[in-house]
């Protein structure tokens, strides 16, 4: 793709200091990233109402945690194709083919991981989301985001900052739905099927035949007909 294609330029249009230093992961701390969702609410005008919170893959681990530390202040959890910590730290015990999955997460702490996930074109990244069904169209709106190295060397620094190590968390009091891809080539099976275990309040599990780890890119009419039943569930 040419030097002027509109992902290659998004990089200006940031202002400056939107984004901490990447080499300072203790400004990607999860506890920053918590206090920030909760800021965005009130920024939005709830104050301090509650809503309803939904997280897909690394916005879900910020969603479990927000979830286990203000449950008073959620209506409904809904999570997509991130098991609760504790069933994946089962897996990862356990399951002989979820270390394998979930062998990004060490190369994300490479200090040349961003340069590797862009190299060729970003060829990584187009490679395994088409793989896992996302649509041409999808990657692109994404890479017009993350397709340079200081947006990519930032997404980054959220894994940096927690290492491999995922700090524990209770079970979850919020009516939860979690819709997990049989294809999720990042999460497999009884991480899925274990969530349950840590759900204390209704819970809901949806198995999305043939569908993989981006199910609101692969089937967005599917995911929201979902999420539109579970809020209905639990209105706030």
């Amino acid at each position: 793709m040419p030097a002027s294609s509109p992902w290659r330029r998004t990089s200006a249009a940031i202002p400056p200091g939107a984004r901490p230093n990447p080499a300072d992961v203790t400004q990607y701390d999860i506890e920053l990233l918590i206090a920030d969702a909760l800021a965005l609410v009130a920024a939005l005008g709830h104050g301090a109402r509650r809503f309803h919170l939904v997280g897909h893959d690394w916005g879900g681990s910020l969603a479990w945690e927000i979830a286990a530390r203000h449950p008073g202040r959620l209506g409904s959890l809904t999570m997509l194709s991130r098991p609760h910590p504790l069933a994946f730290a089962r897996a990862l015990r356990e399951d002989p083919g979820q270390p394998h999955r979930s062998r990004h997460h060490k190369a994300f702490l490479d200090p040349g991981a961003a340069a590797s996930l862009l190299a060729e074109d970003a060829k990584w990244l187009r490679t395994r989301h088409a793989a896992q069904g996302v649509p041409p169209e999808a990657t692109e709106k994404h890479l017009s985001v993350l397709g340079n190295p200081d947006a990519m060397e930032a997404a980054l620094a959220w894994y940096r900052a927690r290492g491999t190590v995922h700090r524990p968390i209770g079970p979850i009091e919020v009516p939860t739905l979690f819709i997990w891809g049989d294809a999720d080539d990042t999460v497999g099976r009884m991480a899925a099927e274990g969530t349950r275990d840590f759900i204390t309040a209704p819970y809901r599990f949806e198995v999305l035949p043939g569908v993989g780890h981006y199910a609101p890119d692969q089937v967005p009419d599917r995911v929201n007909a979902l999420l539109l039943e579970h809020l209905a569930a639990h209105p706030l």
